[in-house]
């Protein structure tokens, strides 16, 4: 999944944008010569836009047609279905990372009140597995050499000894162990991020 997709709301529930004049200010019909004085903008509010970005990493994976979920901050209790309609073609580079711009249709129902602007996360499913064996990523560590990933695993004497692990699926979070690991395995807690993590794990 890639999550934490930034994005905004455009063309939803407002009947109407600023209107762009005021009283007393002249307006021109439109004609075959002039577009004419645009005096208001009515929104759709059967149509709401996602746009968001991804980074250069992640959005070779993605199609047009794939369905999304949409979270709205102000509304995180609900997830709002998602078609992803556009995947630009070039990226522009920001603070030092090359970011896609992308675009999808969402599903809203008539119920739920939307306001434009709204800040949201997008979750897109490029791959999944169940039943699978994962642990922590932040317990991997890698060869400074070889660059290939190992765990440190407690033996019968209480020691520690290097392994090397072959992974798989990664949320960000969690990561497949396809070999190295068989479950029931203590693997060395190394840094202090993952030990909060397993430390909230544990409270929750």
């Amino acid at each position: 999944m890639i999550r934490g997709v930034s994005f905004c709301v455009e063309q939803c529930l407002p009947v109407s944008h600023p209107v762009p004049v005021r009283e007393g200010d002249q307006v021109i019909q439109s004609n075959n010569f002039n577009a004419g004085t645009t005096i208001a903008t009515i929104a759709d509010m059967s149509k709401m836009i996602f746009e968001g970005k991804v980074d250069e990493a992640e959005v070779g994976k993605l199609e047009e047609g794939t369905e999304i979920k949409v979270i709205l901050g102000a509304i995180n209790e609900k997830e709002f279905p998602a078609i992803l309609t556009f995947v630009a073609p070039k990226g522009k580079e920001e603070n030092g990372a090359v970011q896609f711009t992308i675009k999808a249709d969402v599903k809203i129902d008539p119920s739920t009140k939307i306001r434009a602007g709204y800040s949201a996360n997008a979750e897109i499913e490029i791959e999944s597995k169940d039943s699978i064996l994962a642990i922590k990523e932040a317990l991997l560590q890698f060869n400074r050499i070889t660059e290939k990933p190992f765990v440190e695993i407690q033996d019968e004497d209480g020691k520690f000894k290097k392994v090397d692990v072959e992974i798989g699926l990664s949320d960000g979070i969690n990561v497949e162990i396809l070999e190295g690991v068989k479950e029931g395995d203590k693997i060395k807690v190394w840094n202090k991020a993952s030990k909060d993590n397993e430390d909230e794990d544990e409270d929750n």
